[in-house]
């Protein structure tokens, strides 16, 4: 079975990496949980705190559209970490492609999420 991923690649603010991660570890991840999206990885870079990867598995492309559109309008977003995570982001990256099952659970199995309770919907 193939799968939608999605990578985020954020250069954060010198600094603010080690708190953007508290923030998406309690806060961020959690409502990304709630609302029911598939929270693969997500973590500061092992060579720079300051540079973070979020990545999100999608049933399809239109399923990644419709979720993040809801979530993002969201007032538990937008009340909740969106001013804590965007202030902190200088620039960011997304990438969009295709990948099976097998390859996004082992990407899933060589991380540690277990402090955020980051598993699948």
């Amino acid at each position: 079975m193939t799968r939608i991923i999605e990578i985020l690649t954020y250069t954060l603010r010198p600094g603010s990496g080690l708190d953007f991660h508290k923030v998406m570890q309690n806060v961020s991840v959690p409502l990304h949980l709630e609302a029911g999206m598939d929270v693969v990885s997500y973590g500061c870079s092992l060579h720079d705190s300051d540079n973070y990867h979020l990545i999100r598995s999608y049933e399809s492309e239109s399923h990644r559209q419709v979720s993040q559109a809801v979530f993002y309008a969201s007032v538990a977003w937008k009340q909740g970490p969106r001013e804590d995570i965007i202030s902190r982001i200088e620039t960011s990256t997304t990438i969009v492609m295709a990948l099976a099952q097998d390859a996004i659970d082992a990407i899933r199995a060589s991380v540690d999420l277990s402090g955020a309770g980051a598993r699948s919907a």
